[in-house]
């Protein structure tokens, strides 16, 4: 991957689309370009879904198919800082102008709005210092500041009416302006990161583009989290206002990049899934443990820990490149995984997926004090009473391992009583009979503690605990 991420493509020297996403840019470039009033559109997406890859993949798939539109990336995180969205958009709009009488006419034309804006922050600042040090003088000087207070509204009343005939004036001014210079070259805004931005700071931008860019040619498209979008509108607002229907006032089209991606036939694979492949296909760290192959029991287990965990795109990455320090520092690299017993490789795997992304668990395991609903959960299991008193013979691996480390931190627990002493729990028939022919070994049960030393064990390399 190219480091500029500017550069990216969904084809070509620096293309790639393992995630089958350029129909779906396709289909976003075609309502852009079409009649329909679509903007502003929202491309929602959770945290670390790959929203801005796909943004600047589009933004370049767009600019080769229509070089009449002038498009314009626009990072809103970066711009937080400023508490200024009216000049942040405007200051993006410039840079599609040369040097000239419509680059200045344009800036002429945005200075008075900009200053009224900025004007009416500052007053409303103001009058906050003043009403905090009114609470503090004495009682006697009271009707005094109010008849003080009463002037000084009636002139800021006055005051405010006059900026505000002139503002609309200016604002009227600068959206014929924009529409001048877009009547000829469309321009597109995709504004990217507004979910990582202040809440204020957020809502601040969805009532600029409202009233002042509602102009002909000027459209917008939000890449974003709308969850999280919501929520900085109820920040601002309070919980009591419906933030849902607060959007619908401001957005006119929204749709979630798709997390699942289509093989052949009906089969369908988590876009998630497919990114572990690559990423783990790609890693020398992990080369020689088998983990890299598809066929690899470790390689299934670990698919199946994201797929019952919905991990995100990032969060897949983490996930790998947690297992690429664990090999590591087991000495993988020298082949030393690839020969351990295959269930006691996936008791390490869950080791490392629970020390990534459970690690309240992970210590709870290294303590045999576990929450079993807790621990069940990190595994995608719902009921485990359920499944104690279930047949296991149709469960998967995953499963198993999970039941097992359950086991073996509670087996005095009334949740795994047994009626003979001689019988083993049905879940550890199952990991012994599954296992016991691998590799012609015969395979013990572990004995009491085994599955939580071998988890143990791993979590002490990861944290340096470990007996070295």
């Amino acid at each position: 991957m190219p480091k500029d991420m500017t550069q990216l493509q969904f084809k070509g020297e620096n293309g790639r689309d393992e995630f089958q996403r350029e129909a779906v840019a396709a289909k976003v470039i075609s309502l852009l370009t079409s009649t329909v009033e679509i903007s502003p559109m929202v491309i929602d997406g959770d945290w670390g879904t790959g929203k801005t890859e796909f943004c600047h993949k589009l933004i370049n798939k767009f600019k080769a198919e229509h070089d009449n539109y002038q498009v314009v990336y626009v990072d809103a995180f970066q711009a937080d800082h400023a508490d200024a969205p009216l000049m942040t958009i405007l200051a993006e709009v410039l840079k599609l102008l040369p040097e000239g009488e419509q680059r200045q006419g344009l800036i002429q034309k945005a200075l008075p709005v900009a200053r009224y804006g900025l004007k009416t922050l500052l007053k409303a600042g103001a009058g906050h210092i003043l009403r905090q040090d009114a609470d503090d003088v004495a009682d006697g000087l009271e009707e005094q500041l109010k008849d003080a207070a009463n002037k000084a509204i009636d002139a800021a009343v006055e005051t405010a009416l006059k900026d505000h005939e002139k503002a609309k004036e200016s604002l009227m001014a600068l959206q014929t302006t924009l529409a001048d210079i877009a009547a000829d070259s469309p321009i597109v805004l995709f504004v990217d990161e507004l979910d990582r931005c202040r809440p204020d700071f957020a809502v601040q931008m969805l009532e600029v583009i409202k009233h002042t860019f509602d102009v002909a040619g000027v459209q917008f498209v939000f890449v974003t989290n709308a969850t999280q979008l919501k929520a900085a509108i109820n920040h601002s607002y309070g919980q009591g206002v419906d933030a849902q229907r607060y959007l619908d006032k401001f957005l006119k089209f929204s749709f979630a990049l798709p997390e699942v991606l289509p093989l052949q036939g009906r089969d369908k694979v988590l876009a998630s899934t497919k990114h572990f492949t690559t990423l783990i296909g790609q890693s020398e760290v992990v080369d020689k443990s088998g983990l890299n192959q598809e066929r690899d029991g470790g390689f299934k287990f670990v698919k199946s820990l994201i797929e019952v965990s919905s991990l995100s795109l990032r969060e897949t990455e983490t996930f790998v490149r947690h297992l690429e320090i664990y090999h590591t520092l087991i000495g993988s690299s020298n082949g030393v995984e690839s020969q351990v017993h295959y269930p006691y490789r996936m008791l390490r795997l869950a080791a490392v997926y629970l020390h990534c992304f459970y690690p309240t668990v992970a210590r709870a395991v290294s303590r045999k004090n576990v929450d079993v609903n807790q621990f069940a959960a990190c595994f995608g299991i719902n009921d485990v009473r359920q499944l104690v008193n279930e047949a296991p013979q149709q469960r998967s691996a995953l499963q198993v391992i999970a039941m097992m480390v359950i086991w073996d931190c509670n087996r005095a627990s009334s949740l795994f009583a047994q009626t003979d002493d001689q019988e083993l729990n049905p879940w550890v028939n199952r990991f012994h009979d599954d296992w016991s022919g691998y590799r012609a070994t015969y395979w013990e049960v572990p004995d009491e503690g085994g599955c939580v030393e071998i988890v143990t064990d791993a979590l002490g390399h990861l944290s340096f605990n470990a007996n070295l």
